[in-house]
Protein backbone atom coordinates (compact mmCIF):
# COMPACT_ATOMS: atom_id res chain seq x y z
CA UNK A 1 0.00 0.00 0.00
CA UNK A 2 1.57 3.29 -1.04
CA UNK A 3 1.18 6.76 0.50
CA UNK A 4 -1.47 7.83 -2.01
CA UNK A 5 -3.66 4.84 -1.15
CA UNK A 6 -3.25 5.61 2.56
CA UNK A 7 -4.23 9.25 1.99
CA UNK A 8 -7.33 8.17 0.02
CA UNK A 9 -8.26 5.78 2.82
CA UNK A 10 -7.97 8.59 5.39
CA UNK A 11 -10.20 10.86 3.28
CA UNK A 12 -12.76 8.07 2.81
CA UNK A 13 -12.88 7.34 6.56
CA UNK A 14 -13.24 11.05 7.38
CA UNK A 15 -16.17 11.41 4.94
CA UNK A 16 -17.86 8.19 6.09
CA UNK A 17 -18.34 9.41 9.64
CA UNK A 18 -16.63 6.37 11.19
CA UNK A 19 -14.69 7.17 14.35
CA UNK A 20 -12.15 4.35 14.09
CA UNK A 21 -10.98 2.01 11.33
CA UNK A 22 -8.33 -0.70 11.63
CA UNK A 23 -6.80 -2.30 8.55
CA UNK A 24 -4.35 -5.16 9.01
CA UNK A 25 -2.47 -6.72 6.10
CA UNK A 26 0.45 -9.15 5.91
CA UNK A 27 3.23 -6.60 6.26
CA UNK A 28 1.62 -3.59 7.98
CA UNK A 29 -1.19 -2.39 10.21
CA UNK A 30 -3.09 0.93 9.93
CA UNK A 31 -5.37 2.46 12.56
CA UNK A 32 -7.31 5.63 11.68
CA UNK A 33 -9.17 7.44 14.45
CA UNK A 34 -11.32 10.51 13.86
CA UNK A 35 -13.13 12.73 16.32
CA UNK A 36 -16.77 13.71 16.33
CA UNK A 37 -18.16 15.60 13.35
CA UNK A 38 -17.44 19.32 13.54
CA UNK A 39 -13.84 19.01 14.68
CA UNK A 40 -11.04 18.56 12.21
CA UNK A 41 -8.66 16.28 14.12
CA UNK A 42 -7.62 13.02 12.48
CA UNK A 43 -5.05 10.65 13.96
CA UNK A 44 -3.41 8.02 11.80
CA UNK A 45 -1.06 5.26 12.96
CA UNK A 46 0.88 3.19 10.46
CA UNK A 47 2.90 0.31 11.86
CA UNK A 48 5.27 -1.82 9.82
CA UNK A 49 5.09 -5.44 10.90
CA UNK A 50 8.45 -7.19 11.36
CA UNK A 51 9.21 -9.45 8.42
CA UNK A 52 11.79 -11.73 10.06
CA UNK A 53 14.54 -11.72 12.64
CA UNK A 54 17.62 -9.97 11.18
CA UNK A 55 20.04 -12.18 13.13
CA UNK A 56 18.79 -15.32 11.40
CA UNK A 57 18.83 -14.16 7.79
CA UNK A 58 21.12 -12.26 5.47
CA UNK A 59 20.33 -8.52 5.46
CA UNK A 60 17.62 -7.31 3.13
CA UNK A 61 19.07 -4.71 0.84
CA UNK A 62 16.92 -1.85 -0.33
CA UNK A 63 17.64 0.13 -3.45
CA UNK A 64 21.15 1.60 -3.25
CA UNK A 65 21.26 4.99 -1.61
CA UNK A 66 23.64 7.53 -3.07
CA UNK A 67 25.83 9.44 -0.64
CA UNK A 68 26.75 13.06 -0.69
CA UNK A 69 30.47 13.42 -1.29
CA UNK A 70 31.63 16.78 -0.04
CA UNK A 71 35.12 18.10 0.55
CA UNK A 72 35.88 18.16 4.28
CA UNK A 73 36.84 21.66 5.42
CA UNK A 74 37.63 20.40 8.96
CA UNK A 75 41.41 20.90 8.95
CA UNK A 76 44.31 21.55 6.58
CA UNK A 77 45.54 17.95 6.62
CA UNK A 78 42.05 16.64 5.84
CA UNK A 79 41.21 19.31 3.25
CA UNK A 80 42.60 17.21 0.39
CA UNK A 81 40.28 14.31 1.31
CA UNK A 82 36.64 13.79 0.38
CA UNK A 83 34.20 13.03 3.17
CA UNK A 84 31.54 10.39 2.54
CA UNK A 85 28.54 11.25 4.71
CA UNK A 86 25.51 9.27 5.84
CA UNK A 87 22.44 9.91 3.68
CA UNK A 88 20.08 8.56 6.38
CA UNK A 89 19.67 8.00 10.11
CA UNK A 90 20.27 4.43 11.22
CA UNK A 91 22.80 1.88 12.45
CA UNK A 92 26.16 1.71 10.64
CA UNK A 93 27.55 -1.72 9.74
CA UNK A 94 30.94 -2.31 8.10
CA UNK A 95 30.04 -5.81 6.86
CA UNK A 96 26.97 -7.33 5.17
CA UNK A 97 26.49 -10.03 7.85
CA UNK A 98 28.22 -10.96 11.12
CA UNK A 99 30.10 -13.85 9.47
CA UNK A 100 31.15 -11.91 6.35
CA UNK A 101 34.29 -9.78 5.79
CA UNK A 102 34.29 -5.98 6.03
CA UNK A 103 33.25 -4.04 2.91
CA UNK A 104 36.32 -1.76 3.11
CA UNK A 105 39.35 -1.21 5.35
CA UNK A 106 41.77 1.70 5.68
CA UNK A 107 43.96 1.58 2.57
CA UNK A 108 41.33 -0.10 0.37
CA UNK A 109 41.14 1.32 -3.15
CA UNK A 110 37.53 1.97 -4.13
CA UNK A 111 35.74 2.89 -7.33
CA UNK A 112 32.62 4.89 -7.96
CA UNK A 113 29.62 2.69 -7.10
CA UNK A 114 31.51 0.36 -4.73
CA UNK A 115 29.61 -0.53 -1.53
CA UNK A 116 31.31 1.04 1.50
CA UNK A 117 28.94 0.01 4.28
CA UNK A 118 25.34 -0.80 5.17
CA UNK A 119 23.04 1.42 7.22
CA UNK A 120 20.03 -0.23 8.83
CA UNK A 121 16.97 1.98 9.10
CA UNK A 122 13.61 0.56 10.22
CA UNK A 123 14.73 -3.06 9.62
CA UNK A 124 15.85 -2.25 6.06
CA UNK A 125 19.52 -2.58 5.20
CA UNK A 126 20.62 0.18 2.80
CA UNK A 127 23.89 -0.25 0.91
CA UNK A 128 25.89 2.98 0.87
CA UNK A 129 27.82 3.31 -2.37
CA UNK A 130 30.81 5.52 -3.09
CA UNK A 131 30.27 8.58 -5.26
CA UNK A 132 34.03 8.90 -5.84
CA UNK A 133 37.02 6.75 -6.70
CA UNK A 134 40.06 6.76 -4.45
CA UNK A 135 41.59 5.19 -1.38
CA UNK A 136 40.01 4.91 2.09
CA UNK A 137 42.15 7.02 4.43
CA UNK A 138 40.06 6.89 7.59
CA UNK A 139 36.90 5.21 8.87
CA UNK A 140 35.18 7.69 11.17
CA UNK A 141 32.45 5.48 12.69
CA UNK A 142 32.66 2.26 14.72
CA UNK A 143 30.83 -0.85 13.52
CA UNK A 144 27.25 -1.22 14.86
CA UNK A 145 27.11 2.45 15.88
CA UNK A 146 24.12 4.74 15.39
CA UNK A 147 24.64 7.45 12.77
CA UNK A 148 22.81 10.68 12.03
CA UNK A 149 21.88 12.21 8.69
CA UNK A 150 24.92 13.93 7.09
CA UNK A 151 27.34 12.44 9.65
CA UNK A 152 30.84 11.85 8.18
CA UNK A 153 31.55 8.12 7.71
CA UNK A 154 34.75 7.86 5.65
CA UNK A 155 37.63 10.01 4.42
CA UNK A 156 38.66 9.18 0.84
CA UNK A 157 41.85 10.31 -0.91
CA UNK A 158 40.77 10.89 -4.54
CA UNK A 159 44.35 11.08 -5.90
Amino acid sequence: MDIREIQNLIKFVAKSGATEVKLEMDDFKITIKTTAEGTESTTTYVQQMPMQAPQMLAPQVAAPVATDAVTAPASDENSKYITVKSPIIGTFYRKPAPDKPMFVEVGTTIGKGDVLCVIEAMKLFNEIESEVSGKIVKILVDDSSPVEFDQPLFLVDPS
